[in-house]
């Protein structure tokens, strides 16, 4: 059963200003480009020859026939969509593709060391540490790449297609882009239908509902909202969503800007939520575990990342799969919400000795016809052909596609890059994640723990 369909016996809530498919197709629109008419995707098969879907680009796929590339990435919904396209990409170019992807805490962890190194390996990486790629010189420069016709056909890559928040997200202050987005993805609001129909709850839409509603749903079987709380930067996404949901900033004019009292008061309720309506154990949780708990039926409500709704809409890992509402993020009341937003992005090493055979599969890799094959396996691509494709939104679930797509509208690019681009963002997060945990344990108010959290943070830029 598709996610937007109605509960066998029970009636789901409602959602007050829940997107219509009519108003999903616009909101594709809305996104900065003009809508194309639905994409189907091409059904060819693995013992097809797919190069003739590639043909029509004025590039030469064969130049560097017999190189071959390393990709390094997470374990993540993009690198499990891509892994079973590249022997089709190896048919083509003739390049050979090596996978190096690790857990994204083990990954993470390693590549700084790997490319601080100076190694010419991994070519192709997943990244989200911009800014500090950019100030380390760990980042190959594109925009020569982008005007070189050999490498690069503007007009059949079609940038118009890609989502506006996906083009605006790579773009230094100076125009230089060092990397290609290759996901989309926004703080979402998900709700287990059958807990909010036993108590004849509605889908919360102001944060004082929604802790109104996590309070009211919470049983000793579940609990009634999960959320990460564990105190690294790597659980920061949610909690930023409500910092900038609340009028704040992370970083401003260079500066930790968290002790604000938007902030503090995005902090205090975060931490209210989870005291009085989390599970046990909650400030240690990353998103693995609030994603465990929502599909084992642990948990009324979850908020996190938009591209859980895969796995949530599989009925082979999930409890709750046909049962769970997909909803905007909540806002305070006389605001709109703001979630974090954000892209993973795929860069080339600079002491790759392959350079050039790394942005050709970056090329093939973000193109419309391999977006339409990823987008196909659940991903959330980049690309407005890819998302309203009927088989993304068979895959990822037509409700789950309408409020990822209502989220990313809704999300402030600039605020979110302002900390993700920050040379010093992983040290700015943890120190912001150290209080959000303070406050959730009720070991410090919000005030203290947020001053005492900017005071860390604006010490580590200070150097």
């Amino acid at each position: 059963m598709a996610p937007n369909e109605t509960v066998q016996g029970e009636k789901p809530p409602s959602r007050p200003g829940s997107a219509s498919r009519r108003s999903f197709v616009k909101g594709l629109g809305a996104a900065g480009v003009a809508l194309p008419a639905l994409a189907i995707l091409p059904r060819w098969g693995f013992a097809e020859d797919v190069a003739g879907v590639y043909a029509h680009a004025a590039i030469d796929w064969r130049q560097f026939a017999g190189q071959t590339i390393t990709l390094a990435g997470a374990i993540h919904p993009w690198s499990n969509a891509i892994t079973p396209l590249l022997w089709d990409f190896t048919k083509l170019t003739g390049i050979s593709v090596v996978t190096d992807f690790r857990l994204e805490t083990a990954y993470m962890g390693a590549l700084p060391i790997q490319l601080a190194r100076g190694s010419s390996t991994p070519d192709v990486f997943m990244f989200t540490a911009y800014g500090q790629g950019i100030s380390k010189g760990w980042l190959e420069p594109l925009n020569a790449y982008y005007s070189d016709r050999s490498l690069t056909d503007l007009g059949w890559y079609d940038e118009n297609d890609l989502l506006q928040t996906a083009r605006a997200f790579p773009l230094w202050p100076d125009g230089e882009r060092y990397a290609c987005p290759i996901t989309s993805e926004a703080v979402t609001l998900f709700i287990n239908g059958d807990a909010m129909a036993a108590r004849n709850l509605r889908v919360p839409q102001t944060f004082d509902e929604l802790l109104a509603t996590a309070n009211a749903a919470k049983t000793s079987e579940m609990s009634g909202i999960a959320m990460r709380a564990q105190a690294g930067g790597n659980s920061s996404v949610p909690a930023m969503s409500f910092v900038f949901s609340y009028g704040g900033d992370m970083v401003k004019d260079n500066k930790a800007a968290f002790a604000g009292p938007e902030a503090i008061a995005a902090v205090e309720m975060y931490g209210r939520l989870l005291s009085q309506a989390g599970p046990s154990g909650v400030s240690g949780y990353e998103w693995y575990h609030v994603l465990d708990d929502f599909l084992q039926r642990k948990t009324a409500m979850a908020i996190d990342s938009s591209n859980f709704a895969t796995d949530i809409s599989n009925p082979a890992k999930s409890q709750v799969a046909g049962r769970t509402v997909f909803a905007a993020f909540p806002h305070v009341a006389g605001r709109t919400s703001v979630p974090f937003m954000s892209h993973w992005q795929a860069c080339i090493n600079s002491h790759s000795r392959n350079k050039r055979a790394a942005f050709l599969f970056l090329m093939w890799a973000t193109s419309k016809p391999t977006s339409l094959r990823t987008a196909a396996a659940g991903l959330a691509t980049t690309r407005v052909s890819a998302w309203s494709s009927e088989d993304f939104k068979k895959a990822f679930g037509a409700q789950a596609a309408e409020a990822a797509l209502t989220n990313l509208q809704n999300a402030d690019v600039d605020r979110a890059k302002a900390i993700l681009f920050h040379a010093l963002s992983r040290p700015i997060l943890d120190a912001f994640m150290i209080g959000v945990n303070e406050v959730v344990t009720g070991a410090r108010s919000a005030k203290i723990a947020m001053t005492n959290a900017a005071e860390k943070a604006n010490a580590a830029i200070r150097g």
